[in-house]
């Protein structure tokens, strides 16, 4: 989001009226009133505090008025995560398609101008609206739902790297497993009985075999995978004795951009570190970090890095909607989203440099805590049961196209 110093005039991104924290001038002349003027200046301060406090605790913001709850013809979906990388996309494929799309986000790790340019693409559009807050206020979830009447939910919303779970594993476990139970108790109170989920190949930890199966034993070697794992958990043991409908699809690593040049994928800059390999690689191409940094290369692979299946956003976001289509009532379908082949990360860095014309420095360190060696995917089970295949799997040209939105917005979003 776009950054200001404090004291300047700056736009509320949620409702599009501008909000001034300064409107004062802090006058000395007398030194008699100065200890008046200091109370009362730190009064009104606590007193504004205080206000902002008490009306984002509990309160839900839009950009737009709320949508109808019933259109003839037309399912209303709610996008958890809907700002991020892989929501937003599956936002704008729905849109397209024709879906009513309510997106809840936080921002905290989306991005309030993938919103803005869903609004421009669909400017007089009464099928869009966005909505901030988070899934783990109870209170405001419980109204989203109230207020609105949603035939499914894309349930993106998560935190969603690795190395960061390691570090804070109780975030995870609170974002992840125990959001997605606030989210299932609002669909159960609110009759909505259908839900695709977001989860990823970190359930499985490091399979003894390759390639993983949706049978595949589910053995998660960090907290990410163990709180995606709980998570699916809790939505089967409900759909057990329920007529909720759910597809879960578990992820492989995702790349790629909207090949309209539409939307991209926007990393925070704090997050690099734990970021993914895509944005690590044009920052190094841009010169916004010195070179690259390959973490582990003696693992038994065939030239030691890691091993991974890349799947594009947009073919994700493709199964997503294969999904949204035949998920039936009553029962749990379970998919892997991959292409099928891994690439080691020595050849992804190779790809970059190819997508982007850049010789990208790269510098060899040690193993990243919870990583596994190899992981890609036998994805027949979706391609047989939802009719779902990979198209873009030239990792060189995915590249090429995410490098173009990249290129062209060095600041994300904001420009």
């Amino acid at each position: 989001m776009p950054g200001g110093s404090a004291g300047r005039r700056r736009s509320n991104p949620f409702s599009g009226r501008l909000w001034s924290i300064s409107g004062m001038d802090y006058g000395v002349s007398k030194p008699k009133s100065n200890t008046t003027l200091k109370v009362f200046v730190a009064v009104s301060l606590t007193v504004l505090c205080m206000v902002m406090l008490q009306h984002s605790s509990h309160s839900v913001y839009t950009t737009h008025h709320e949508l109808p709850k019933h259109k003839e013809g037309v399912q209303h979906i709610l996008v958890t995560g809907g700002a991020g990388y892989i929501g937003s996309h599956a936002t704008l494929r729905l849109l397209e398609d024709g879906y009513m799309v309510t997106i809840v986000d936080n921002l905290s790790r989306g991005n309030i101008g993938a919103i803005h340019v869903l609004r421009q693409l669909f400017p007089n559009s009464n099928l869009f609206q966005f909505i901030y807050a988070d899934l783990g206020d109870k209170r405001a979830v419980d109204e989203i739902f109230k207020n609105n009447a949603f035939d499914a939910v894309m349930h993106f919303a998560a935190v969603a790297y690795v190395g960061e779970s390691t570090l804070d594993p109780l975030r995870y476990y609170h974002n992840i497993t125990s959001n997605t139970l606030t989210l299932l108790e609002a669909m159960v109170a609110n009759n909505v009985n259908k839900l695709i989920y977001s989860s990823t190949c970190a359930t499985y930890g490091e399979p003894e075999t390759m390639p993983i199966t949706e049978d595949t034993p589910q053995v998660p070697i960090n907290p990410y995978g163990k709180a995606k794992k709980m998570a699916e958990e809790i939505i089967r043991d409900y759909a057990r004795s329920s007529d909720l409908g759910v597809t879960i699809l578990r992820y492989f690593n995702v790349i790629g951009s909207d090949p309209e040049g539409r939307l991209g994928e926007a990393p925070r800059p704090e997050l690099r570190n734990h970021g993914r390999i895509s944005g690590a690689c044009f920052d190094a191409a841009m010169g916004i970090i010195p070179g690259l940094q390959i973490k582990g290369t003696d693992y038994e692979t065939r030239d030691g890095t890691c091993i991974r299946d890349y799947i594009h956003v947009t073919d994700l976001v493709d199964a997503h909607v294969k999904a949204l289509n035949n998920t039936q009532s009553s029962k749990v379908g379970i998919y892997n989203v991959g292409t099928g082949k891994g690439s080691s990360v020595r050849e992804f860095v190779e790809a970059c440099k190819k997508a982007t014309g850049v010789n990208i420095t790269v510098v060899f360190l040690e193993r990243r805590p919870g990583d596994y060696a190899e992981v890609y995917s036998d994805p027949s089970k979706i391609k047989n049961e939802l009719n779902w295949s990979a198209e873009h799997t030239d990792l060189a040209e995915t590249l090429a196209v995410a490098w173009r939105w990249r290129e062209s917005h060095p600041d994300g979003y904001m420009k």
